[in-house]
């Protein structure tokens, strides 16, 4: 059997569930906000088409586009709606993390690790188990990553822009390294698509250039698997313009609204709005070259003559109101207009909508015998470039990048140095004065485009490459099937039993034997975890020595790190953990403040983690006073345990070995009275106190006597194992 025999045996027997992530901007179905700000540029309708796309092909049973809810009244309330249907089998759906404000990208990254969490209780809420995740820039490849180490699925990337790259446009303008991590959190990013590439099923890039010129730029490039598809369009929102001409055409209502609203607009700006049309739509950003394609206008008198210039900026209210850059680039194009006074022969209107005046735009170019220019430095692909083919606008782009593939496929325009403002006029000219090349480029870019570039093609293409990788894709990553993975293991649990190791689930061997059968027994429904001070390491030793099967979970360093199995060699760190209790944790402060205190000794290798310091210290409670005292004083946040009358462990104040079971439970749906916790010391205290059930074994120290007498907290007089399964039969937890 071929291999595309075997492609349409699978589209035959599988339908896919799909889930895309694009985090931040603001994205919804209609009336995207498209230049609003730099956060809701091309990717967000990009990602928005290609889940309606996917949405309409048989192969899909279902696509969720997810991205950030936001509930704000400074954007529309269309952006805190939790659920919005695309079509039928495709829909946005909108996940909290970081607040309910509306912030820029570059704030989200210490809350994606929220984001992830809430989206593993939106799919088990709703019973979702999806077939592939596709994250779209670096903090939904951030998101994608981990969601498919913890579900044990695939995923893809595609990065829109990247970090690298822009790191060295900044550098190149004299931003220092400091200046960009605290303005774009750069090396954070770039630390992220590092990582994608070595993990990724697929890089989907628009054209060979982004590798060429961008990819090769990362240290983990030659790794990833680089899939080279173009972009897709909606043909039916960017007609042809000469079907408007067919007295058989009934031309869409908003479109008639939106060209009467354009033509009022442009007779607000030009003198004589019936000349030919030389149009730009795009952000104001410097890399745009705005006032390239401005100068190369004023410069050009016979341009001047027979043509008008429109330049679609983004959409504002007030320059002063804009950032930096694009207050920059907007003033500097007001100047370049009255510098070469071009007053009635050049607009710069304030907005427009994406969704009806942007096609029309395209449309009334190409009624006027116009042109379509990009003058960006350099550019990745171009989508507007090909949205002006198909309605019939032969186009000027750079000679650089993704303009090449288009030109290259649909012969439909001229290539030029955009940095040189008389080859990019003289090449405007070109097209404008020649009736026939116009024709030419303007037929061959309407039939191009629907050959290469329509989202139908692109869907199909996507769906072809990605195909593969999903029923292979425990072979790619070693992980031993789905169903093993943390987030289809939890799915299935409905109770949790989690104990401390040291004198209480080892301690007398007979007895443990005798708990790892009752506990193997009951694997299939009832959870297993250990919630301990040890480091990883140590907890790898122990349980190797006392042939414990790896726990479903594993609480290690007092709380501040939650692993989840299949297996010991294969563990997931629970990022969004390590990021909650990250707040406010100064832990060279703290140690610089308690080396005044000699009472104090540091303990040895497992004293020293990212969110623990341990010391010994002989009993004596105003040693533990003062060192309240100084941390208060100090203004410090942290939480103290002193356990086994030996330990001082100084964690985050977000810390504990309870604080993590709850968070643990929250994440995966278990409720605090379906979980079973055993212990021993102080370091146990707060796990033992609260609403779970607890069991205190028969052999613990004096410092947990006061939890004697809570209804929820069970004392054995069994020993280690022993107590534990003593509390097991108390509760009735298991059938033993």
């Amino acid at each position: 059997m071929s291999k595309k025999q075997k492609k349409a045996k699978r589209s035959q027997e599988i339908q896919l569930h799909l889930q895309l992530f694009s985090i931040h901007g603001l994205i919804r179905g209609e009336n995207l906000e498209l230049g609003r700000d730099a956060d809701t540029g091309g990717q967000t309708k990009y990602v928005v088409e290609l889940t309606r796309a996917l949405g309409k092909l048989h192969r899909v049973k279902q696509v969720d586009l997810f991205t950030r809810l936001v509930d704000d009244k400074r954007v529309s309330s269309d952006y805190k709606r939790e659920i919005e249907p695309l079509n039928d089998k495709a829909r946005i759906i909108r996940i909290r993390c970081g607040g309910k404000r509306y912030i820029r990208k570059e704030l989200l990254w210490p809350h994606l690790s929220e984001y992830v969490d809430n989206v593993v209780r939106f799919n088990k809420k709703e019973n979702i188990r999806p077939d592939l995740l596709h994250g779209h820039y670096a903090d939904a490849g951030f998101v994608a990553q981990n969601l498919s180490k913890l579900l044990g699925i695939p995923f893809v990337f595609t990065g829109h822009s990247l970090g690298r790259s822009k790191k060295q446009s900044l550098a190149s303008k004299g931003m220092t390294e400091k200046q960009m991590v605290e303005m774009f959190n750069i090396n954070e990013r770039i630390k992220a698509e590092e990582d994608v590439l070595q993990t990724a099923a697929h890089v989907i890039v628009s054209t060979n250039h982004e590798i060429i010129n961008q990819y090769k730029l990362y240290e983990n490039c030659n790794k990833a698997e680089f899939t080279v598809i173009a972009p897709g369009i909606d043909i039916e929102q960017f007609y042809p313009f000469y079907y408007d001409h067919d007295e058989k055409f009934k031309k869409p209502e908003p479109y008639i609204q939106a060209r009467e609203k354009m033509n009022r607009e442009f007779a607000r700006f030009f003198y004589n709005k019936d000349k030919p049309l030389i149009l730009t739509i795009c952000r104001p950003d410097r890399r745009k070259n705005i006032q390239g394609l401005v100068t190369a206008f004023g410069e050009n008198k016979e341009l001047q003559a027979i043509a008008n210039l429109a330049i679609f900026a983004g959409i504002r209210k007030d320059i002063d109101n804009l950032d930096e850059n694009e207050k920059e680039v907007l003033t500097e194009m007001l100047l370049l207009m009255d510098k070469y006074d071009l007053y009635g022969e050049m607009a710069l209107p304030k907005k427009h909508n994406p969704t009806t005046e942007v096609p029309e735009l395209f449309r009334m170019a190409a009624d006027l015998q116009g042109v379509f220019v990009n003058s960006a430095l350099n550019e990745p692909f171009g989508i507007t470039l090909i949205e002006a083919a198909s309605a019939g606008v032969p186009i000027v782009a750079p000679d650089d990048g993704g303009p090449q593939d288009i030109i290259k496929n649909c012969k439909n325009g001229v290539l030029v140095d955009t940095t040189d403002s008389k080859a990019l006029g003289d090449a405007i000219k070109s097209i404008l004065i020649d009736q026939e090349k116009w024709r030419d480029y303007s037929n061959n870019g309407v039939n191009g485009v629907r050959k290469h570039y329509s989202w139908t093609a692109h869907a199909e293409s996507f769906l072809d490459e990605v195909d593969s990788v999903i029923g292979d894709y425990k072979k790619i990553t070693g992980v031993h099937g789905v169903s093993e993975a943390p987030g289809w293991r939890f799915a299935e649990l409905d109770k949790m039993l989690i104990t401390d190791i040291d004198d209480t689930l080892v301690g007398d061997d007979e007895s443990l034997r005798e708990l790892l059968k009752v506990i193997e027994a009951h694997r299939g429904k009832i959870g297993f975890g250990v919630a301990t001070g040890r480091s990883l390491d140590l907890v790898h030793e122990i349980l190797k020595e006392k042939h414990i099967p790896t726990p479903d979970v594993i609480i290690a360093s007092v709380g501040t790190e939650i692993y989840y199995g299949p297996n010991l060699e294969n563990l997931s760190l629970d990022s969004g953990w390590r990021s909650h209790i990250s707040y406010q944790w100064k832990p060279e402060r703290i140690k610089k403040v308690l080396s005044d205190f000699d009472f104090l000794k540091p303990q040895g290798r497992d004293g020293e983690r990212d969110f623990k310091i341990s010391y010994l210290m002989e009993p004596d409670d105003d040693h533990i006073a003062m060192i309240h005292q100084r941390l208060t004083e100090e203004k410090l946040r942290y939480q103290l345990i002193y356990s086994h009358e030996a330990y001082v462990d100084i964690l985050p104040q977000r810390a504990s070995k309870g604080r993590a079971i709850q968070y643990m439970g929250n994440k995966w749906n278990i409720p605090p009275e379906k979980i079973l916790v055993s212990g021993d010391s102080g370091n146990d205290y707060e796990m033992l106190y609260g609403k779970r059930l607890a069991i205190v074994v028969g052999n613990h120290s004096p410092e947990i006597e006061s939890l004697r007498g809570n209804r929820r907290v069970y004392f054995a007089k069994g020993n280690y194992a022993a107590g534990i399964l003593e509390g097991i039969r108390f509760y009735e937890f298991m059938d033993i």
